[in-house]
């Protein structure tokens, strides 16, 4: 057994070695007491619960061809009682006229509507302000123009979440499938997000939800003051308010199926840099605890594959080398891949390590050219 073992001295790839069992455990470490809450939760069956009033929140802008093809789906929904509140913030297409059509269809559909003001600020929070305080209920759900949910269940089950100690819900909101690379980029960025977020909060450190798929209540939305605190900033309504609203255990999740919410991919690079520089806007206001478990988590895996290439130079090191990224890279492919099919996204889950790997490598890069171009529009 001990010929098998490397000749330890004090050179590079003795250091490097020391680097691999580091990372690799802290790897580990992330494995079992954060993605290994997801890996292992159990979805409970649906059970009926008293079913509170909602209030569905979308604010729309310049989203006629979006609102006719989603808002049908949102207003049919099998709920007994419920009220869809669009904000048509300053549209300048044909928005306001679909909505007056649909609203002699749809008894349960309110319009707010925004004119054009240069005044006003980019983003969501205003509108979304607004219809909380014209909202008839307690209970909200909100979603954006572009997104579908996958069921007429939707709501039903995301509302049965709710109880006297869950405020908050976070549910899921993935990228619809299309052809190509760059959407394939976008789904697995959607789905490693979606692993992220539900499994910080399962492990109750809750950081974000995804505002196409969230409920909250108007109490808790009240005793943060709303997006009082970060409205100069365009983005924050589904990340920095969960971080301030989210408390000890008032809020869950839903990973029901029937509870995603489906919305179209960016359909260019340049359309899905601006996003994400919306969405890396918020970073550089997260506590230092979050900051630092979502950054050692990369930076620790890129040192683990670093280590391991380098080591295989070097015949004494290459045995245990394999062992040891190997048990990493098995693990984590166990227990993250649990995570995606958790999530019904199983068609990254074959080549996981090799998404994992890049991803943590092309996720600095946007950060960094976005940072260049930081974009404040909604």
């Amino acid at each position: 057994m001990l010929s098998y073992l490397p000749s330890f001295g004090f050179e590079i790839f003795t250091y490097c070695f020391l680097v691999l069992c580091v990372a690799g455990f802290i790897q580990f470490l992330y494995l079992l007491f954060i993605y290994g809450r997801l890996s292992f939760y159990r979805v409970k069956p649906h059970q009926e619960q008293p079913m509170v009033p909602v209030s569905v929140i979308i604010a729309a802008r310049d989203e006629s061809d979006n609102l006719y093809e989603n808002l049908p789906t949102i207003l049919s929904q099998d709920y007994p009682e419920f009220e869809v509140i669009v904000v048509n913030h300053q549209s300048s297409d044909d928005s306001n006229w679909l909505l007056i059509a649909f609203q002699q269809q749809y008894k349960n559909l309110k319009v707010i509507d925004i004119p054009k003001n240069k005044h006003l600020r980019a983003g969501k929070k205003f509108p979304i302000t607004l219809a909380i305080k014209g909202a008839k209920y307690e209970h909200f759900l909100l979603t954006d123009a572009d997104c579908k949910p996958s069921s007429y269940q939707w709501l039903r089950k995301m509302a049965g979440s709710f109880s006297s100690s869950k405020q908050i819900v976070m549910g899921y909101g993935p990228f619809n499938k299309e052809k190509g690379f760059l959407n394939k980029l976008i789904r697995f960025d959607a789905a490693w997000i979606g692993v992220n977020y539900i499994s910080m909060a399962l492990s109750k450190l809750p950081y974000m939800g995804v505002g196409r798929n969230l409920g909250y209540t108007k109490t808790v939305f009240n005793s943060v003051s709303g997006f009082k605190s970060h409205y100069s900033l365009p983005s924050g309504d589904d990340d920095l308010f969960i971080q301030q609203a989210a408390q000890k255990s008032n809020y869950t999740v839903n990973i029901d199926p029937d509870t995603f919410c489906f919305s179209p991919a960016a359909p260019s690079w340049s359309r899905w840099v601006r996003q994400k520089s919306r969405h890396y806007s918020t970073s550089n206001q997260y506590k230092v605890i979050k900051k630092l478990l979502l950054g050692i988590y990369p930076v620790t895996l890129l040192l683990l594959w670093l280590s391991f290439v380098i080591l295989l130079f070097k015949a004494d090191f290459r045995i245990i080398d394999g062992i040891v990224f190997g048990i990493v890279i098995l693990l984590k492919w166990w227990i993250q891949g649990k995570c995606l099919l958790k999530l019904q996204e199983k068609n990254f889950v074959f080549l996981l390590p090799f998404w994992d790997v890049f991803y943590a490598v092309v996720t600095p890069m946007l950060f960094f050219l976005t940072e260049q171009k930081r974009n404040t529009k909604w």
